[in-house]
């Protein structure tokens, strides 16, 4: 059997993948992975000849990528907001759609900086792979002095994330054990989560990649609601005055989240849509206690 070069594995991962999204990209991180190469090497050097142990270990996360499982879980990492962090199956895949929240949450704070506001303590309700708390951390570093902490009631996760930060020598983010609030005091400026918030019933578990991540990380009661407004019903006690509340959430359930914020006496309420058109995001804050 003829030596295998880059070329040639990639032109078989490549048809093998045809049902995947991505078949290319799928195919070229795999073997980015396993040669150590980049895209760039890869494509200007691709007649260089695969070693027996790299065929095999290719062969087998092309496996295991046709069985479905997502690409993050078999690399480890997945790049978020300008950081590669590591992942595991214990937590949620971060996605492009929650550099949204990211987003939002940094306009707010930059309207805060601007007024001369000089310290900010931001937190990252289930932090997960701590995507969220460390982008934020990463952004705001030598801007302001910020405390940010993450909150994950899995002890792998806050693992993983404490791993992801002492990468980027994030020292500002600190993480905790909690479920929700359950195990935190003091008050914040900005709370953000990208809660479970998909209906136990939903169709989507049971497609691409949601078939793999951890379903406490994805799915609440009450048709996926139950643990946004559980949220919303207690942030205010962690919350200063005019503090700030940002959820991420599914597309179609903004309209309620509005509904139950405005019953609940939140200002400013404003949804913003993420990548692809689709209200995303809905962040309020805090009524101003009156003097």
């Amino acid at each position: 059997m003829p030596a295998k070069n880059y070329k040639s594995w990639l032109e078989t991962a490549i048809t093998a993948l045809s049902q995947s999204p991505e078949p290319k990209v799928d195919a070229m991180a795999l073997l980015a992975f396993v040669t150590q190469k980049s895209k760039a090497q890869i494509m200007a050097f691709d007649d260089s000849i695969l070693t027996p142990k790299q065929v095999q270990t290719l062969n087998t996360l092309l496996a295991r990528r046709l069985k479905g499982e997502p690409l993050a879980y078999i690399l480890g990492e997945r790049g978020f907001w300008d950081l590669d962090l590591k992942v595991s199956p214990a937590t949620l895949i971060p996605r492009a759609d929650t550099e949204i929240l990211v987003e939002q949450a940094l306009r707010l704070v930059y309207q805060k900086i601007a007024v001369g506001i000089e310290h900010l303590k931001l937190l990252d309700l289930g932090t997960g792979t701590g995507a969220i708390a460390l982008a934020l951390g990463y952004e705001l570093k030598g801007k302001i002095k910020a405390e940010i902490w993450g909150v994950d009631f899995k002890q792998e996760a806050l693992a993983l994330a404490q791993e992801n930060a002492k990468r980027y020598q994030l020292k500002e983010v600190h993480f905790q054990q909690s479920n929700w609030f359950s195990r935190l005091n003091g008050e914040f400026d900005f709370i953000l989560t990208n809660p479970p918030y998909i209906a136990p019933n939903d169709p989507h578990l049971s497609q691409g990649d949601l078939r793999f991540e951890p379903l406490s990380a994805l799915v609440a009661e009450e048709e996926g609601f139950a643990d946004l407004f559980h949220i919303i019903d207690n942030a205010p006690k962690f919350l200063k005055n005019s503090g700030y509340l940002l959820l991420e959430h599914g597309y179609q359930q903004a309209n309620k989240l509005r509904e139950y914020f405005s019953l609940r006496n939140w200002q400013q309420i404003t949804t913003v849509q993420d990548y692809a058109g689709l209200e995303r995001v809905t962040f309020a804050q805090k009524a101003s206690l009156k003097v």
